[in-house]
């Protein structure tokens, strides 16, 4: 929902409602962790792919997929890059999960529980 009173959102939407009987699913924070618990990917774009996928397969396991993402909060240690990078971002989510954008917010942090990475995104998925 984006209410024509606030800003035409972009990369993201206002708000979104669960329907009476939703399935509600939490997603802990994901960084670009391989399988081996390795951070992936030198640079943001490519940390963002390893960090949404990765949250893409949590969602999975709970049998939730992405139109099903609700709220994301994605936390960055440097917001001016990720605004720099934020096309190349777009492309990603687009491929990977769509036309369809949750409510989000990014938040800037000093660092992350992993020092090596760049981003983190957590979340909450609707199942309807």
């Amino acid at each position: 929902m984006n209410p024509p009173r606030l800003s035409p959102p972009t990369g993201f939407s206002h708000a979104v409602r669960a329907a009476p009987g939703s399935t509600v699913v939490f997603l802990a924070g994901q960084t670009a962790l391989d399988g081996a618990g390795r951070i992936v990917g030198d640079g943001l774009v490519e940390q963002f792919e390893q960090a949404l996928t990765n949250l893409l397969t949590a969602a999975e396991a709970a049998g939730a997929g992405p139109a099903d993402l609700a709220k994301l909060t994605v936390f960055a240690v440097d917001v001016a890059d990720y605004r720099r990078q934020a096309p190349a971002l777009g492309r990603v989510w687009k491929r990977l999960v769509g036309r369809d954008y949750p409510a989000m917010a990014v938040v800037g942090t000093t660092r992350l529980w992993d020092e090596a990475a760049l981003v983190e995104i957590e979340g909450i998925a609707v199942i309807r």
